[in-house]
């Protein structure tokens, strides 16, 4: 008798999605994130079947004042092209048919499964935009915190140094979204956004036990073909090393003025949609601050689409769980 792999669902795994009626429960999302960047980004579809090539001014012409009756030299601009790479996540989900039939609900079942590999991709995706890093790990694409990683690197300008140290650091990112500053990709000829493949029965070998065993079982497939095309880095600052065990004893730098640094290294608020992004340790820290400085304080709450939204000097600030507790120091 084949052993099942332990990637795939059990009758275990069965006995605790099922409520005593026999129906599929709806599961209590303890391990779901709050990652509101993802409803902010703009995407546009690549110029590469891999991503796309990014053409931008490095160098303005030579231009002269002149004297009647004498010349001036040509001139000419330089520029330089940057190919950003488009990364495949993808994830498989195998139930047996007889483990999905067993309630005799066979789609609900399926589709509480589902959400849970929907949740995982965004998390991950959320993660690989700020972390990301293809020397490390090749199959990713480069995220926002490799290139604002070195403060004095051409891009110094926009980090913000909050004066942290050790590894127990987070960041504060400003973001302007926009075709010409900061944006989503996906390969050209591709499909934009996460996509869900229903492949229902299917006929498979089983990863463990006598080689060559097959059995039924309802498969599903999901892939995200997708990366970031950075424009123009002035248009994204990392508010970087804010020491997270100094937020909690109030010696640590103030995020207001720090978050009125990053404003002001923009060149041009009105290029796209800015947008603050903060985990929620950093959010609730400087909710108190702000409360402690009522007087003239930046942070107010806005109603959008019905939802109550902090504003920072009128740009929004979201929560991103994905931004990390744990960063090294940026030196």
């Amino acid at each position: 008798m084949a052993t099942l792999s332990s990637n795939a669902l059990t009758l275990i795994d069965f006995a605790k999605r099922i409520d005593p009626d026999g129906k599929t429960p709806k599961i209590v999302e303890l391990l779901a994130q709050t990652n509101e960047i993802l409803d902010d980004m703009k995407f546009m579809e690549g110029n590469l079947p891999t991503g796309h090539r990014i053409t931008v001014r490095t160098g303005l012409p030579q231009v002269y004042w002149r004297l009647l009756n004498q010349g001036v030299q040509p001139s000419k601009s330089l520029a330089a092209q940057i190919d950003e790479q488009c990364g495949m996540l993808e994830a498989w989900s195998e139930v047996d048919q007889e483990v999905a039939e067993l309630n005799g609900n066979v789609n609900s079942f399926r589709l509480s499964e589902a959400q849970a590999f929907l949740e995982a991709m965004n998390q991950e995706m959320a993660s690989t935009l700020f972390y990301g890093n293809s020397s490390l790990s090749p199959e990713e694409f480069n995220g926002l915190s490799v290139r604002y990683s070195d403060l004095s690197a051409p891009n110094a300008q926009n980090i913000v140094n909050g004066g942290g140290s050790g590894s127990d650091n987070s960041s504060v990112w400003l973001i302007v979204w926009g075709e010409q500053t900061c944006c989503g990709i996906f390969p050209k000829g591709s499909k934009a956004g996460l996509t869900h493949e229903d492949l229902g029965l299917q006929t498979i070998e089983t990863t463990n036990g006598i080689a060559g065993e097959r059995m039924r079982a309802y498969q599903d497939h999901f892939k995200w073909k997708t990366g970031i095309a950075l424009k123009d880095w002035r248009y994204v600052v990392r508010i970087a090393n804010i020491d997270v065990s100094d937020l909690a004893t109030g010696s640590a730098a103030d995020i207001v003025n720090l978050m009125i640094k990053a404003t002001h290294r923009i060149p041009n608020l009105n290029m796209g949609k800015p947008c603050f992004y903060a985990n929620r340790t950093v959010v609730q820290y400087l909710d108190i601050q702000r409360r402690d400085d009522m007087v003239g304080s930046a942070l107010a709450y806005q109603e959008v689409d019905g939802k109550r939204i902090p504003h920072f000097r009128g740009i929004p600030l979201k929560t991103v769980d994905a931004l990390l507790e744990t960063e090294a120091t940026v030196a």
